[in-house]
């Protein structure tokens, strides 16, 4: 079949090479446009977009996807089948272009877990279980008929960035087996309605913002590990520290009953930092001061003096 891959960032690329090496014909990629970035705002491409260079192939990369030229471009390859990992929302006149229509890679199990973000909303509410899940594009964003999903544990300590390397693997030969599958005439699309029962509850993964990684330590002991977890590495949890900000990316949790005010921090100054929250204690192993890099906690304390240190075991 021919192929046109849809993607941008480094999700993407393990499935693409994965096609690639599986010997699938990738006609075109279409990414996101090169942005500027760092201190002199260089314009950087996607790593999508670097490997398909690499490879030969022509890339696209359409500011608007209702473009009439870009929409006459992705039809002169006629592709048979188009792949999306990781991508921008596509209009009908994308997805529903090739005569087999438009595959999506999700990181979860769908029907659980529509949205932008599912790999970060799934260590935040504590599950154990996450995966992937290959399915068709119709209107609704992650609604589409199923087609293979597979699942994968989360261990209690896995941060999303554990997570997304781990799916990103195994979505990759996910979505091999898809397009096999596909054209050998041998998928069989589920209605996501049949995998949800009336009573389900759905969990949604919406984008996450900045906002939502301040941590409350009002809330319990494992929200707030889960939210650290599932923040890192990026954007991160953080926290106010002698009023500066202080982001944390790995954590441990102490279950014990408290015995100092909620929110406050203790310290010895030189081995450990730990922060109350309702019923135990965060002790954070690696944070980043606001301007300053990213350090495991002694390191950190070597070179900042908390206004106020006390010592407890």
């Amino acid at each position: 079949m021919r192929i046109i891959f849809m993607g941008t960032p480094e999700f993407a690329v393990a499935s693409l090479d994965a096609l690639l090496e599986a010997g699938e014909e990738v006609v075109a990629v279409v990414t996101a446009p090169d942005k500027p970035a760092g201190r002199g705002q260089k314009l950087q491409q996607s790593t999508v977009k670097a490997f398909a260079i690499s490879r030969g192939i022509p890339v696209l990369q359409p500011v608007k996807l209702r473009d009439p030229q870009f929409l006459d471009d992705l039809k002169s390859f006629a592709a048979d089948l188009q792949v999306v990992v990781a991508f921008r929302m596509l209009p009908e006149a994308v997805w529903s272009m090739p005569p087999l229509g438009t595959v999506n890679l999700h990181a979860s199990l769908l029907p659980q877990y529509r949205g932008a973000a599912p790999i970060n909303h799934a260590v935040i509410d504590g599950e154990t279980e996450s995966g992937v899940t290959t399915f068709l594009l119709q209107h609704e964003i992650d609604t589409g008929h199923i087609l293979f999903s597979e699942k994968v544990p989360i261990g209690s300590d896995e941060t999303a960035g554990d997570l997304h390397d781990k799916l990103m693997s195994v979505g990759a030969g996910l979505l091999v087996r898809t397009v096999k599958a596909l054209a050998a005439g041998k998928a069989a699309p589920v209605p996501q309605e049949r995998l949800a029962p009336a009573d389900t509850v759905l969990k949604h993964a919406p984008k996450i913002f900045k906002e939502d990684g301040d941590i409350n330590w009002h809330r319990s002991v494992d929200e707030v590990y889960n939210l650290i977890r599932g923040l890192s590495p990026y954007p991160a949890a953080y926290t106010e520290l002698d009023g500066q900000l202080l982001k944390i990316f790995k954590a441990s949790k102490e279950k014990v009953p408290v015995i100092h005010p909620v929110g406050s921090y203790y310290t010895d100054g030189t081995s450990f930092l730990k922060f109350t929250c309702a019923d135990g204690y965060i002790n954070v192993q690696e944070v980043q001061l606001a301007g300053k890099k990213r350090m495991d906690v002694q390191a950190f304390l070597r070179g900042y003096r908390p206004r106020s240190v006390t010592i407890f075991s």
